[in-house]
This record gives C-alpha cells, structure tokens and sequence, in this order.
C-alpha cells in the first residue's frame, strides 16, 4: 500500500464531507402491500446528486437495522420491484445507484459529470482517470458510497447504530472501501467481492472487466508503474486491512471474473471478526 493510503482518505472524506447532508426522500408510488418505498437523492462526490432506494418494512414498529447496498459493475439501481428480500425481512434496505453504470443490467439514473483531469480510456469504467488517485473513477464511487450510508442514517426509520454492508462483485469492493473508511459499521458482507490484488488478478484471467486494465497497459507500454500506482489506493485488500465491522465473506473457485485468491488476499488481511463461505464448483454467481 502506498505510505500516504490513511491521508489520501482522510482528505477525500473531508473534501465530501464540506458539503451539507440534506438527502431528499420521495414516497414512490408501487403496487407494494408490504413495502414502502422512497426515491432517494443524496449529494455524493463533490455534493453531485447520487440517486438511490429506501424501502422499508410498512409494517414496523421503532427504527430498523440497515442494509446498505452496492450494485455490480454495468448495474444500476434498476426498479423497487428487484429490491424486495430485504424489507420483507424486517430490515431497512437502502440501495445505492453507481453514477455513469446502469445500461448493462438494471437500469441507473446517475450521470458521472464530467471532470477535469480524466485521461483517455479503455471502454468501461476501470482506467476512467485511472493515471492519478485524485482523479480516478472509483474516488468518487467510493465517496458516493461512504454518504449512502450517511443518507441513510438521516432517516428517522433507521437506527444509525445498526448499518449493515453487501453487495457482490463491484458492490463487494465497494463494501470493503466503506467497510475500511467507517469503523462504526456493524457488519459487512462482500459477496465473490471485485477489485481486489488488481495486479495479480489482470495476470491471471483474461476476462472483463479486469481485462480493461490489460488492454489499457497494452497500449499505454510505459504507464503501467503509474496505473498499478494509482489502484493501490483502491484495492480491497488494503481496506480490508483497516475493517473492523463483523465480515462474511464468499468465493467461488470456478470464477473467472474475480479470482478466489484475490478474494482470500482480502480475506486473510481482512481485521475484524470474518468467516468465509467457499463454493468449490461455482462461478461468478
């Protein structure tokens, strides 16, 4: 991890954190008996407006533990009617878009503004600005994510000292980045988790999305010091390193998306109390 990993964050929480929380929350008219549902919009990087989902038990008596959620890469946060296991549960259940995804499966409604700085990119997400730390896609994503949870803990049908992490592939990597940034949240739960050892994963598999990183290098010959440089900010393994919160884990030994020893290198520096659920014939379920 580079020497300056604590302050890099430090500093990208403060510049987030400059501006107001004051998340908007509209009912949304669903045809649900048993859950309500709120349109959510929270200001996330640089205060830009980041869509999301309340739902909510209808039923329910008290504030509610949470369950933050993050959505794999390509994916927005698509309809209330994808979003119901949780709730039912007896859990509140806050969904977080993923700004520029949404057009591969489930449909997004967060734009990535344009910003100063972004270099030429492969097709995709992971090379957005991936030449400086200060400038790379997943900055704001990760930012994005830390006021999720912040939003959520605003509203008074949640109980702010009981905030859960998950999400699988991208939206694991992202709950290991906010698992590591907030040390007062409860539990995570990285499903097959995406963007962790970036370097060993692009040389073991050649499938997307790590293969926009390969693709990116193979034609950027000399920036491969700098781009590998830059993701050591964001990889999972260092903030799992940093995470306290009660963690379960899973990987599939078939995958070919995201490697199981990549997902064992955050898991062996994971710190807080974890278990692992491992699937010996399983892909990237």
């Amino acid at each position: 991890e580079p020497e300056d990993f604590d302050l890099f964050w430090q500093q990208s929480l403060h510049q987030v954190r400059s501006f107001p929380m004051q998340p908007l929350f509209e009912p949304a008219q669903e045809p649900l008996d048993l859950v309500e549902v709120l349109d959510v919009t929270f200001p996330g990087y640089a205060g830009q407006p980041i869509k999301g989902w309340l739902l909510l038990p209808k039923n329910r008596t008290g504030a509610l533990p949470c369950v933050v959620e993050y959505i794999g890469y390509g994916g927005g946060r698509g309809l209330p009617m994808e979003w119901l296991s949780w709730a039912n549960a007896g859990f509140a259940h806050f969904v977080m878009d993923t700004r520029g995804q949404g057009s591969a499966f489930r449909q997004g409604d967060t734009p990535d503004p344009e910003i100063d700085g972004s270099n030429p990119q492969y097709p995709g997400f992971m090379t957005r600005g991936v030449l400086n730390p200060q400038t790379y896609y997943y900055r704001r994503v990760f930012m994005d994510a830390i006021r999720a949870v912040e939003a959520a803990k605003t509203h008074p049908a949640v109980d702010a000292s009981r905030v859960a992490l998950t999400g699988s592939s991208q939206g694991g990597g992202i709950t290991l980045a906010v698992a590591g940034l907030l040390p007062d949240i409860k539990v995570a739960m990285p499903d097959v988790p995406f963007l962790c050892h970036f370097e060993r994963a692009t040389q073991l598999v050649n499938s997307q999305p790590y293969q926009e990183i390969v693709n990116f290098c193979k034609v950027h010959r000399e920036k491969v010091e700098q781009v590998f440089n830059t993701l050591t900010y964001f990889d999972g393994v260092n903030f799992a390193a940093r995470a306290k919160a009660t963690a379960l884990f899973s990987a599939g030994l078939m995958d070919e998306t995201c490697p199981p020893s990549t997902v064992f290198a955050a898991y062996n520096h994971y710190a807080g109390m974890k278990q692992i659920r491992v699937y010996p014939y399983n892909q990237h379920e």
